[in-house]
Order: structure tokens, then C-alpha cells, then sequence
């Protein structure tokens, strides 16, 4: 099988964006976390009605907008069109939903990494998903500075059809580590896994340490909670607060 490419994972990682203090998903949380010092964010993209894959987590508008109604059913003008900041903060009144194309050109300029979630909503195609997002990621970014996830096995399959190991790194995302996730890692050639650190138990994070896997966690907030985590074997946090870690730092990560 191919290598894996030299991955230098941060302990802390940007969970979409820096969202305690930015709107989610947005440039101005991407950048936010860059100000802050980190290095990598996780990122959710879908797909609009037109096809156009956009960074946004929820399958409707109400949360995280001025819009209502789904997002499957907006083109690309329609999307432009909504106000995505002002629900945060007045502060980020007039912010825009950011395509992926917008996004990865940030993150180059930036010269960040990010990892990127497959949201695959219901009645919608993983497949169609990842081959709108794939090429596009693969050329903008070097394989060093990406992860690709998603808790949808199809759309990684497709995604890994699409590129190797050495070129496209992924990520099995789960809630709760099932029985067979070393299976699922293989059939994959997979980079790493991804849990809720609340799920996470000490004996599954040895074996997925000790099988030779990155193992990353989402969404700790609590540093003092999370620091048994660490010495599990815990390669990184996607937090929506890193700058909350400064109070606890996270101890070196092991050679």
C-alpha cells in the first residue's frame, strides 16, 4: 500500500473554523483561527441545489442564517444572497456563504490545513458529494496539510476510488468507536480516526493507537475534563474554543 504523507498534526485543531467566537463555517472564522495561531481547521461541505459545494453544516438554513427552507433547494445566487453572521453577532453582519472554492483559497493563502467533512444529508448522493469536492481539494491544497471525512461510508469509498493514500488522507468518523472499526480503517486504507471524546474509552484508544491510526477528537471545550484523554494516546482536539486550552496546555505529542 502506499504511504501515508508526513502529516504534522497540531494538538488543537479549529472545529469549523474558531465558531466560539466567529460564525461557523465562514472566512472570518477561518481566518479567526489563523489569528489565534492555529494552524488547521475542521470544515463541513455540501452540496447546494445547483451542485455548487458550499462550507455549511446543517441541512437547513434557520440556525446559522437570515433564510429559511433547505439548503439542497438553493443555487448558488440564492445562497450569496443570505446574510450568514448576523445570527453570531452584529459584528458579523453582512457575512456570506463561503463556496469551497472561496474556502480552499483562503486556506492556501493561509497556508493552513484543514479537515474537511463529507456532510452527506438524507436523500442525498455521497458520491455526487465527493466528486464535486475531491479534485477540487486535491489540486488546491498538498496532501500534507488535508484530511478527509465523513461519517458516510459510501462517500469515502468513492473518494478513496478517486485517489490513494499518499495523495488523500481520510478520516473514519464516528460517534461511538464500533466493533469493527479497524475493518472499516483497512478497507479504506485510512489516515486516521475520529470520535466524540465523550465516547471514547481508554481500551479502544489503545488499540487504535497500537494499530498504528491517528486518532482525533471532537468536540472538547473542557480542558480540565479532557486531559485523561491525552494520555490515551489523543493526537489532537477540534475544538470550538482552542484558545481555552492555553489554561491546560495539552502535553507534547509523542515522536
Amino acid at each position: 500500500m502506499p504511504p501515508h504523507p508526513d502529516i504534522a498534526l497540531p494538538r488543537l485543531i479549529a472545529h469549523r473554523g474558531l465558531s466560539a467566537h466567529a460564525p461557523e463555517n465562514t472566512l472570518t472564522a477561518v481566518r479567526a483561527a489563523f489569528d489565534i495561531g492555529c494552524h488547521w481547521v475542521e470544515l463541513d461541505v455540501q452540496l447546494l441545489g445547483d451542485g455548487t459545494p458550499v462550507i455549511w453544516h446543517d441541512p437547513t438554513l434557520k440556525r446559522c442564517s437570515d433564510g429559511h427552507g433547505r439548503l439542497s433547494r438553493l443555487s448558488l445566487d440564492e445562497a450569496r444572497g443570505l446574510d450568514v453572521g448576523s445570527w453570531f453577532g452584529d459584528a458579523f453582519r453582512g457575512e456570506r456563504m463561503a463556496t469551497l472554492a472561496d474556502m480552499l483559497k483562503l486556506l492556501a493563502s493561509l497556508d493552513m490545513g484543514v479537515n474537511l467533512e463529507l456532510k452527506v444529508g438524507r436523500n442525498r448522493s455521497g458520491t455526487e458529494l465527493a466528486d464535486a469536492v475531491v479534485p477540487r481539494l486535491l489540486e488546491a491544497l498538498p496532501p500534507e496539510r488535508i484530511i478527509l471525512s465523513s461519517f458516510d461510508m459510501a462517500a469515502l469509498h468513492h473518494a478513496r476510488s478517486m485517489a490513494d493514500a499518499s495523495r488523500l488522507p481520510i478520516g473514519i468518523l464516528t460517534e461511538g468507536i464500533p466493533q469493527k472499526w479497524q475493518s472499516r480503517c483497512e478497507a479504506l486504507d485510512a489516515f486516521s480516526v475520529h470520535t466524540d471524546w465523550t465516547r471514547l474509552t481508554a481500551r479502544r484508544a489503545r488499540e487504535i493507537k497500537d494499530t498504528g491510526y491517528r486518532l482525533l477528537c471532537y468536540t472538547p471545550n473542557d480542558p480540565a475534563a479532557f486531559a485523561h484523554h491525552w494520555r490515551w494516546g489523543v493526537d489532537s482536539a477540534i475544538s470550538d474554543d482552542p484558545g481555552c486550552f492555553a489554561g491546560i496546555a495539552p502535553p507534547p505529542a509523542l515522536p
